[in-house]
């Protein structure tokens, strides 16, 4: 017990003062291994490098070289371009238009923050101009980002499949509908909005000559999902093949069909691409050492016991597990803690009968809530950058999102077959 109160304090306490989660992981860790588990120092070491000697991990920095490629490739206004076809004509259509280029742009980048800034950076303008307030614009670029890690391919579906010893390709397919169903929910907000606000409908002549030229135009950045899902069902190459597929398709594209990527830029996109990489790889080095400790002194039984002891209907362990994984996801960022919580709470969900690939995407879904929730929401930050708006306007307009949000959680949680539709 000794133990565990020095590792729980130390990791909260570092928490409290600002201390980056790897750090206060590791940290916390350290300080448990010495003064109450007296083993020596070395174990620190071994467990570290068991944390991120997986070759499924090489997987995340290709994806992330590969979504920075295109980010930076130009590839979001072909993108919109493409979508502004289909949706632009409804009410609330350049708001559905976002969240459509937003779910596309998530089967690239992977990402939330980066789905935020490369739509939100040219939506915002073009909603404000037709009617639209500026929060509530800031608002929708924030909410649509969400999908940026549901629709895959996801880093954080990568980081839970190494954890909890699933296949990275099955949840990938996992996260197809849950994607689908909450883009569908946030267009739904955007359509009520625009009819109660009467906001003005765009008016787009869509010509079969139109059509067909920007298809040409975005097919490249179309092809991109195409391929990487593709080859991996096809059997072509693994999900860490596919992710240096991708990486070298994005430079292709980027520089020598759309342009816009200059050999210049190459090295900042690579050096930023490396950054992201060594802040995930050392929260999974990190945590592999604090779970040694929690498995040490037997934590993840004694919440298990206590969860069961609880209720054992999974209907109800369902709703128990997304109020800690969102409470979670308000302050921890998404590797963190589907890192931190997988090992515990993963055999409590299995232990109902709860599979596992179902756990993995309720998990998901609630992180990309948690980029739009306070404080730690990292798309609610990306969205006041984009419209110099204070934190509060946007946390205020984001409101109808999140609650619609909340009901395509709960669709996903208790209705199965949005998430297996695809493997069954």
């Amino acid at each position: 017990m000794n133990t565990t109160f020095i590792l729980f304090f130390s990791f909260f306490a570092l928490m409290a003062i600002g201390v980056p989660i790897a750090v206060s992981l590791g940290g916390s860790a350290i300080l448990a291994i010495l003064v109450g588990l007296k083993v020596p120092l070395i174990i620190t070491a071994q467990t570290m490098f068991n944390g991120i000697n997986s070759f499924p991990l090489m997987a995340i920095p290709f994806f992330i070289l590969a979504g920075n490629m295109m980010c930076n490739g130009g590839i979001s206004k072909r993108l919109i371009a493409f979508v502004n076809l289909f949706f632009s004509r409804f009410t609330g259509g350049l708001a559905m238009v976002s969240i459509g280029a937003s779910m596309i742009f998530a089967a690239i980048s992977g990402s939330c923050p980066a789905t935020t800034a490369a739509i939100g950076g040219i939506m915002v303008d073009e909603m404000e101009k037709n009617g639209y307030d500026k929060a509530f614009t800031g608002a929708t670029v924030a909410a649509a980002g969400t999908v940026g890690q549901v629709i895959p391919p996801s880093i954080p579906m990568v980081t839970y499949s190494v954890l909890a010893g699933t296949s990275i390709s099955t949840l990938f397919l996992c996260g197809v509908g849950p994607g689908i169903v909450m883009g569908i929910s946030m267009m739904v907000v955007a359509y009520l909005y625009a009819k109660k606000n009467k906001v003005p409908k765009v008016k787009l002549k869509v010509t079969p000559a139109i059509f067909f030229k920007t298809l040409l135009h975005s097919s490249w950045a179309l092809m991109m999902p195409v391929i990487i899902l593709g080859g991996i069902y096809s059997g072509i190459f693994t999900p860490t093949e596919a992710g240096a597929v991708s990486a070298v398709y994005g430079l292709i594209v980027g520089m020598f069909v759309y342009r816009d990527l200059k050999p210049k830029d190459v090295p900042k996109v690579v050096f930023d691409s490396a950054v992201a990489s060594a802040v995930i790889m050392l929260i999974m080095a990190c945590v592999q050492t604090f779970c040694y400790v929690l498995t040490r002194e037997q934590i993840p039984q004694m919440i298990s016991t206590a969860l069961l002891s609880l209720t054992q209907n999974k209907y109800v362990m369902l709703l128990i597990f997304n109020i800690i994984v969102l409470i979670a996801g308000c302050f921890l960022q998404s590797s963190a803690a589907i890192a931190l919580l997988t090992p515990i709470l993963l055999p409590v969900m299995t232990a109902v009968g709860i599979n596992p690939y179902t756990v993995g995407i309720v998990f998901i879904v609630n992180m990309g809530i948690g980029m739009v929730t306070p404080p730690v929401g990292n798309c609610l930050y990306v969205a006041c950058n984009i419209t110099n708006l204070k934190f509060e306007a946007i946390v205020k307009a984001i409101v109808p999102y999140l609650i619609a949000l909340f009901i395509a959680l709960m669709l996903v949680t208790y209705v199965e077959p949005i998430s297996m539709f695809l493997i069954r």
